[in-house]
């Protein structure tokens, strides 16, 4: 554990650290937290692309190779370091604290823009009863882009405000505020406990509801028929890879930081499979909703699924509304699927913003309330400024491509690599898995998080930077990529070094005896190191 200077003097007293009051909470939190937009709008297109039924293999390498065993490495520096991500990587080697700040930057960018989807699902639920598109003569399209954002022509940043857009997100932004303020128990579980349930009711029922519609089957054998040579392919490995990497939060901080909370003696390893192979249940189940109503999509448009198929925000609020203008009942199957999106979004983006409430309250050593209210505001007003406006998609687009995946990618990379090969903790964050897990860690986890991890990390990497670099993304001015793009993922590189520099409070988490009992009894718990057969 690194101590503060002496200069700092006697530590004062510290908030008690919030703990989730059960296992069941914190794995419904977790599965909260990977459960997102990605699992509805982007897997199930991402399948069809690569092989179909065939990318169920190299997705379940993926899952047991890197998914899972990277996982595992979030819960055990959260768990055994007792902190937010910027204090686990502190007290787990002084110089590592600024790998914590990197991800709460980028946590800090993905919620700013995160919010403004949700509050586009949000209004879509209820424009799926009143089908505002149908008024639009260019369709679902032109409603999206004209009348709902009015999006502008040219590239740019502008602050002519949307009032369809601005009122929704100050909705969310006052209900996330609430939750945070509440803190780990009274809000984070009591939120995932009421909107994980509903997400899966109203999710089974559009599911239920899909498989029925004409042309449904259409759109399954399009979704499962496998096609084996994609297997050869090395770029459908990586999608499965990069797929799975994304969708479980690893390496956001957002796993460090809820493991964080959990109990001294708890089954990590254990929860650790039920939140990954949970996640991946939904998304299989988002894939048969989805490629059902796109079945019918294309039997009503007397085309072939592959013409309509197609992602994230284009299925979203483009091909799910005419689905809704043409389906019988298509008004409850577009609160159902919207509905889905506001709730899974709203736990993605509580979890988003408990890694940057966290960081700020352990370092600054502030009250629960206090912490969420000088860091959340400053988020949400940001948030309101730049995206409820005519170039608010342009920024969004730019931003989630380039920090939500460029910059993860590369914080991912620099942590394996750390935490294998340069601090060699490995063997001993294997031991603290083992000590009252259901499943024992040994040789086969350290290779796959040593080896395999940055592997994978590194080959995918790679591939992003020279997409990238290949040509404009999407188009855009090479200024506004630079600035928006790269520059912004640079800066959060930049700003981590000196978030990192900032000295701890005098009664922040650093000096917590808490901790320091909490340190002696896993010291004392710890079991020998296994090796051989164990995973």
């Amino acid at each position: 554990m690194s101590t503060p200077s002496s200069s700092q003097g006697a530590p004062l007293a510290t908030e008690k650290r919030e703990t989730f009051s059960s296992r069941k909470l914190f794995i419904l939190s977790a599965i909260g937290s990977a459960v997102g937009l990605g699992n509805i709008w982007r897997f199930p297109y991402v399948a069809y692309e690569n092989g179909g039924g065939a990318f169920l293999i190299p997705y379940l390498v993926a899952i047991l190779c890197a998914g899972i065993p990277l996982l595992f490495l979030d819960y055990s520096i959260g768990h055994r370091y007792r902190g937010s991500a910027p204090l686990a990587y502190r007290r787990a080697n002084r110089k590592a604290e600024v790998l914590g700040w990197w991800q709460v930057l980028i946590c800090f960018v993905i919620a700013i823009y995160y919010a403004a989807i949700i509050a586009w699902a949000a209004m879509y639920c209820w424009f799926s009863i009143t089908k505002s598109w149908e008024k639009n003569a260019d369709g679902a399209g032109g409603f999206f882009m004209g009348d709902f954002l009015q999006v502008q022509d040219e590239v740019t940043v502008g602050f002519d405000f949307v009032g369809s857009v601005f009122f929704p997100m100050l909705c969310v932004w006052l209900l996330a505020i609430v939750i945070m303020v509440a803190g780990v128990n009274k809000g984070i579980s009591r939120a995932n406990a009421i909107f994980m349930p509903l997400l899966i009711i109203m999710f089974l029922v559009l599911v239920v509801q899909s498989v029925f519609l004409p042309g449904a089957v259409d759109g399954l054998n399009t979704f499962f028929t496998p096609n084996f040579e994609a297997l050869s392919n090395p770029s459908v490995w990586a999608a499965a890879f990069g797929h799975i990497f994304f969708s479980l939060s690893v390496a956001f901080g957002i796993m460090v930081t809820y493991s964080s909370y959990m109990k001294r003696k708890s089954d990590l390893t254990g929860s650790g499979y039920v939140v990954a192979f949970a996640n991946s249940s939904f998304e299989l189940l988002a894939g048969i909703g989805v490629f059902a109503a796109l079945g019918f999509m294309a039997y009503n448009a007397g085309s072939s699924v592959d013409e309509v198929a197609t992602s994230g925000i284009g299925l979203a609020f483009i091909a799910f509304p005419t689905i809704v203008s043409q389906a019988p009942l298509g008004s409850v199957i577009g609160v159902l699927f919207f509905g889905s999106l506001v709730f899974a979004g709203m736990t993605s983006l509580i979890s988003i913003l408990e890694v940057i409430v966290a960081a700020f309250q352990d370092k600054l050593g502030w009250k629960r309330q206090s912490a969420t209210l000088v860091v959340v505001l400053p988020v949400a007003l940001i948030s309101m400024l730049l995206f409820p406006t005519t170039t608010g998609l342009y920024l969004l687009d730019t931003m989630d491509a380039f920090v939500n995946q460029f910059g993860i990618l590369a914080c991912a990379l620099v942590i394996v690599i750390v935490f294998g090969a340069g601090l060699g903790m490995l063997p001993k964050l294997a031991k603290h898995l083992n000590r009252h897990s259901s499943i024992k860690l040994g040789t086969g986890w350290m290779v796959l998080v040593g080896g395999i991890g940055p592997a994978a990390l590194g080959y995918m990497l790679i591939n992003e930077v020279q997409s990238k670099m290949a040509e404009s993304y999407s188009g855009y001015p090479v200024w506004f990529n630079g600035v928006f793009g790269w520059g912004m993922a640079g800066l959060l590189i930049v700003g981590a070094v000196l978030l990192s520099l900032v000295p701890w409070s005098r009664n922040s988490k650093i000096n917590d005896p808490e901790f320091d009992q909490h340190r002696a009894n896993v010291e004392a718990e710890e079991v020998p190191e296994v090796t051989g057969k164990e995973y």
